[in-house]
């Protein structure tokens, strides 16, 4: 039931339509329930009891389980359709070339084949289609003994240069695999990797050079490399230019619009770099290009990255001293369900962090309450660093509303559950950070004293403030704003501009 709700959530409005219609005209009987549980689906409001229940009124789960396979299976013959009718139009056409070429081919009409070959190469040497490129040139030179005007010396030069093309793009696949499983070894499982020494070790292994010109696809998955290694090591500074380099190279490919879901994910990833970096106004530039892309192409990508989009522009606005409007854009989003879970639950934590800042705890707790699953699965879906940061939240928090009960037990639980974990990775500052907000939570009187504040300021081993981690300085805000008895929010904003006067400044 989940795969089929995951699937449906993919579907544009105008998809949905589209999906109806032919789900209508492939119908040959009048009663059939197919339509009726897809519209039930959207709606989101019955779970798979109560729809079963809705469409049969004498229970028949048998029946209700196969109309439910059978609408599954034409999701999926749908969406394989749409796909290729939209997004391989270019493929299919340059094969059929291919095909129609062999077949001139075996009926001795040479001439014509190749004319027919050069068109197809002309269109994969556009579309940076390598394989299709390598089996073009590959009858180019079967059948190059037949047709005298053929260089074969250039022709085998083309084809050794698409063979290195295809060498790497296969390389690149295969570290930007083990990539992204050591992320997910790192994020979701908890594993202590170096990252940086395993991201280099792997380029090395493979001899890919990140300056090599490379196909659009190649591009997106190194951009999104680059962004995991800063992810990992926060330091998204030293990426920024390589990312906004890159997309400017990007630009220049003729069939751009063909690769529209790598072209909106690569704006995310910049759009997302410029905010860590402090840089909003920039980051809303890259989210504004971003947003119109989600709305071309009849809308074809605009679920999948809706959640994403909203998440930046309202963190954008937070930090920009516009939290009302954050606040705004993020709450109509957690009463809806979507496929993009990690994005969700970002957004959860998100809309906590800014009432927090606002002072409105009980908003705060609220949004918190409702997320009841257990740690073990937040990790599985959200990774290990938003465990972390949601059990760091929830502590302050408590300490806010003074549940004294739930601080100690919440307290307790952090040490027994996270210490190991940080103390490998060498987040020693978190440890630090949590010992100080204890020091607070049971001897408030003493934060303000220039002593602790001496002490507070040498436990820390701090990065430039320009360098420093936007979230990981608003944590600190929260002590300073206590040690300073100034408002949480004013001394978030006072960090941030400190760190982009910095910035402008290096």
């Amino acid at each position: 039931m989940n795969d089929l709700k995951d699937i449906v959530s993919t579907l544009s409005i105008e998809e949905q339509h589209q999906f109806i219609a032919y789900l209508e005209k492939k119908n040959k009987r009048n009663d059939t329930k197919n339509t009726k549980l897809f519209n039930l689906l959207l709606k989101d409001e019955l779970n798979s009891n109560a729809i079963c229940a809705r469409l049969y009124s004498n229970q028949k789960k048998d029946a209700y389980h196969a109309l439910r396979k059978r609408l599954h299976q034409s999701l999926i013959d749908f969406t394989a359709n749409q796909s290729l009718q939209e997004e391989n139009s270019v493929d299919m056409l340059i094969i059929k070339y291919i095909l129609a070429a062999k077949s001139f081919l075996q009926q001795n009409q040479n001439k014509v084949a190749y004319k027919v070959l050069n068109k197809a190469e002309k269109l994969a040497t556009e579309h940076d289609l390598f394989p299709l490129l390598n089996e073009i040139y590959h009858t180019k030179i079967q059948y190059a003994y037949a047709n005298p005007s053929v260089e074969i010396d250039l022709l085998i030069s083309k084809f050794k240069s698409n063979q290195k093309n295809i060498q790497l793009e296969d390389d690149l696949n295969i570290v930007y695999a083990k990539i992204r499983q050591t992320l997910n070894n790192i994020s979701y499982k908890g594993e202590v990797l170096d990252f940086q020494t395993i991201l280099n070790k792997t380029l090395q292994d493979y001899n890919i050079n990140l300056s090599d010109t490379m196909s659009f696809k190649s591009l997106y998955q190194l951009i999104t490399i680059a962004s995991i290694s800063a992810f990992v090591t926060k330091d998204y500074l030293k990426i920024e230019p390589f990312l906004i380099n890159t997309y400017y190279s990007i630009l220049k490919h003729k069939h751009r619009d063909k690769q529209l879901y790598y072209h909106i994910h690569i704006l995310y990833a910049i759009a997302n770099t410029l905010f860590r970096n402090k840089k909003f106004n920039e980051s809303q530039e890259y989210l504004e290009i971003m947003y119109d892309l989600m709305q071309s192409q009849k809308k074809k990508h605009f679920n999948a990255f809706n959640l994403k989009y909203h998440l930046l522009i309202a963190l954008n606005l937070n930090y920009s001293n516009k939290q009302d409007l954050a606040i705004n854009t993020l709450e109509p989003l957690i009463t809806k369900k979507h496929a993009d879970t990690e994005a969700l639950l970002d957004i959860y934590l998100s809309l906590i962090m800014f009432y927090f800042q606002k002072g409105n705890f009980k908003n705060a707790n609220q949004i918190l309450s409702s997320l009841y699953h257990t740690d073990k699965w937040y990790i599985e879906k959200a990774g290990k660093e938003w465990v972390i940061k949601k059990n760091l939240t929830e502590i302050l928090l408590h300490i806010e509303l003074k549940n004294i009960d739930l601080v100690e037990s919440r307290l307790r639980s952090f040490k027994r559950t996270h210490y190991p974990y940080l103390r490998s990775i060498n987040q020693q500052r978190v440890i630090t950070y949590l010992g100080f907000v204890e020091h607070y939570y049971k001897n408030p009187e003493l934060i303000t004293s220039n002593k602790f504040k001496e002490t507070v300021e040498n436990a820390f081993h701090w990065k430039e403030t320009h360098r420093e981690d936007i979230f990981v300085i608003s944590f600190y805000s929260w002590l300073k704003s206590k040690m300073n008895k100034i408002d949480l929010y004013k001394t978030t904003l006072d960090l941030i501009k400190q760190a982009q006067k910095e910035l402008t400044n290096a």
